[in-house]
């Protein structure tokens, strides 16, 4: 295994550097980024209505003691005594998808990305800027629990096999609720990495707005990322029977450290991460051509992000990042020399059939913001002669939204609560079983099966829950049963938050 040059001193943790700039003119980056375009006359699609609805969905897989302002109103308080049976607090956090366990990889991801979505774009939420914030919060007071105590962190709450064998609501589990953690003797460098970005990028978001919570994000993310690079080791390896299936990690842990060195970078001006991203970026596989960004691979969300320090802040040694990020462009772009990217016959980008959507909310995000740094460069990407411009860009990512929204084959909205037709029978157990409001009595295990009616639709609306989304020839089927097409995740939202801001806000709707 390639070693790394060493990162820490004794004196690491006392570096901090905080700008003082105001929440409104942080966010965003100028005060007026997208001054000089002119909006559209006319858009197709509501999407201020369809960002509301994309961050009311984290309210609906919130675990623990849930708030009086609490929007989706079928849900409850669960999970509180999550953490009891290491004599730990890990009450509070979200559960990943449509069932009841709380998985720190995705959980973690889905915190950064909320937190890069508002600090590219939340200058231009105006009244959901509030609401973002408070879902990246929920998820950042249970990444700080999770990792309390020193050189050790939990990363999941819930037996996953036992969970999976039921059907049940959130507020009735009574499913082993195992905790699973890391240290120096099980490592976990992946998830410790992509806990440390989640804090990183969180310390940005509130970093005017509550200063002192930023500050203990940050302190807390390089005690983690120190943590991740000295104590290396593959999470899925060491805590194979917990993790795997389900969130195994297959792109290695050398993207995570890259990624969480970029946000490091960007929260604390440190120029030791610098150092590190110069000195260790080709062995952590900066310019490799793993052109998928999502839970598992980061890197081409590092490229993004670390191409922003070249381009808007004339960071001469990442120049390359430009590059790099140029590479992940022409990949994408039909009709360049480099584009090895598929897609249905309806236009959506097509990964894989298991949750595909999350690599077009991903990439969605990826491209409006690239666009954005591009723009304020004076700059545009270049394929082998073909020139891509901020313009052009922005072009797809709407394309690909839109295809979410409904212009599609299909003619359906693939997020739950939006538009005249979308799906019904979502894969997730709180909204196909009745609500505690309708049926107080506790569903057991087995029993949730009986009571689900395949054919029936979800008895709860779980507000702005997108799903995994149709197969390569643009199907779906709206079959509770088929989790790859029908089931919602945290990490198919979270970017959404950032590519819908950019939309509604180019149309006027903002």
């Amino acid at each position: 295994m390639a070693s790394f040059p060493s990162l820490f001193t004794s004196s690491s943790l006392l570096f901090l550097l905080f700008l003082l700039l105001p929440c409104t003119a942080y966010y965003g980056g100028a005060r007026r980024p997208f001054s000089h375009h002119r909006h559209p006359r006319f858009a197709s699609h509501n999407y201020r209505d369809a960002l509301a609805k994309s961050i009311i969905f984290f309210e609906g897989q919130r675990s623990g003691k849930l708030p009086h302002n609490q929007r989706i109103t079928w849900r409850k308080d669960s999970g509180l005594s999550d953490g009891a049976a290491m004599h730990v607090d890990l009450v509070g956090g979200y559960y990943d998808a449509g069932d009841n366990v709380k998985f720190g990889f995705p959980m973690a991801f889905t915190t950064t990305m909320l937190s890069w979505s508002v600090i590219e774009f939340g200058g231009l939420m105006k009244g959901e800027l509030q609401n973002a914030r408070e879902a990246i919060r929920w998820g950042t007071d249970y990444l700080l629990k999770a990792t309390a105590h020193p050189n050790t962190i939990y990363v999941q709450v819930g037996d996953a096999g036992k969970d999976h064998a039921c059907w049940e609501r959130p507020e009735d589990m009574d499913t082993p609720r195992t905790v699973v953690k890391i240290d120096q003797n099980t490592p976990g460098t992946e998830v410790a990495a992509e806990t440390a970005a989640a804090l990183a990028a969180a310390s940005v978001v509130f970093r005017r707005c509550d200063p002192n919570y930023s500050k203990v994000l940050a302190r807390r993310a390089i005690k983690v990322f120190e943590f991740a690079d000295k104590h290396r080791g593959a999470y899925s390896t060491g805590l194979r029977p917990y993790v795997c299936p389900y969130y195994c990690d297959f792109s290695g842990y050398q993207d995570e450290l890259l990624w969480g060195a970029a946000w490091l970078h960007k929260a604390t001006r440190n120029p030791m991460y610098l150092n590190y991203i110069q000195a260790n970026g080709q062995t952590l596989g900066a310019d490799e051509s793993d052109n998928t960004f999502g839970w598992d691979n980061k890197h081409v969300g590092a490229r993004i992000l670390l191409s922003k320090a070249f381009l808007v802040q004339n960071v001469q040694p990442l120049h390359d990042y430009k590059s790099h990020a140029d590479n992940y462009i022409c990949s994408l772009i039909p009709g360049t020399p480099y584009t090895t990217a598929q897609y249905t016959p309806g236009g959506l980008l097509f990964k894989m059939n298991d949750s595909n959507m999350q690599y077009v909310t991903s990439t969605s995000f990826l491209l409006v913001t690239y666009a954005k740094y591009l723009t304020t460069a004076r700059r545009v990407a270049n394929c082998g002669g073909a020139i891509i411009t901020p313009k052009k860009l922005r072009s797809f990512a709407k394309k690909q939204i839109d295809y979410l929204l409904g212009d599609n084959p299909s003619r359906m909205s693939f997020m739950v609560g939006y538009g005249p037709r979308y799906p019904l029978r979502i894969h997730h157990r709180g909204s196909s079983l009745p609500s505690i409001n309708t049926h107080p009595t506790k569903i057991q295990c087995k029993v949730g099966y009986n009571i689900v009616n395949p054919q029936h639709p979800n008895p709860n609306i779980l507000t702005g829950a997108v799903v995994g989304g149709p197969d390569q020839n643009d199907r779906f089927p709206d079959d509770r049963g088929d989790y790859e097409q029908s089931e919602p995740a945290t990490y198919i939202n979270a970017p959404l938050v950032g590519a819908l801001t950019y939309l509604a806000h180019s149309f006027g709707q903002l």
